[in-house]
């Protein structure tokens, strides 16, 4: 019986490479000259920190990391921000989680679009993926453009792998 896996995944060493590509640039720039700041990215809780001395050059370092995400061709819709908090020391500190897997919120989601749209095949939740199985390969690619239009809705990237037939 055809079937695939809907996920939503993000590429951890394009992160890094992102995350570093925006300290280089940050570190060059005038207006952080002689001030405090740290930009960091732990890759096995999949966490980028962000640390400065005001708010305008938290938001100068999370623009600047924003376009070298994108550039990186990682969805911001990945990236969940966390609240902005006193760090000690006149310093900020904010928190970005990148999302890996599907949430079983978004998870259930995506199930309910699938049953929606009376297509004949049949959705379940496995671990963080969603397996979507049917009886003929074209109604699994009605799901995928399903899906893939619904994608602005469901505010996630979401990625189709493991194509069966």
């Amino acid at each position: 019986m055809p079937s695939f896996d809907v996920v939503s995944e993000v590429n951890v060493q394009e992160v890094d490479n992102a995350v570093n590509q925006a300290q280089k640039e940050i570190q060059a720039r005038y207006d952080f000259k002689g001030t405090k700041f740290d930009l960091s990215f732990d890759t096995k809780s999949t966490e980028i920190k962000l640390n400065a001395d005001a708010e305008s050059r938290l938001d100068a370092m999370l623009d600047i990391l924003n376009s070298r995400l994108i550039k990186r061709g990682i969805e911001l819709g990945a990236i969940d921000l966390g609240k902005r908090e006193p760090a000690g020391g006149m310093m900020l500190k904010q928190t970005l989680k990148v999302k890996q897997g599907l949430e079983q919120d978004k998870a259930k989601q995506i199930i309910k679009v699938i049953k929606d749209s009376k297509l004949k095949v049949e959705a379940q939740i496995q671990d963080k993926q969603v397996r979507v199985t049917g009886k003929k390969i074209d109604d699994l690619q009605e799901v995928i453009a399903l899906l893939k239009s619904q994608q602005g809705q469901l505010k996630i990237p979401l990625q189709f792998v493991n194509m069966r037939s």
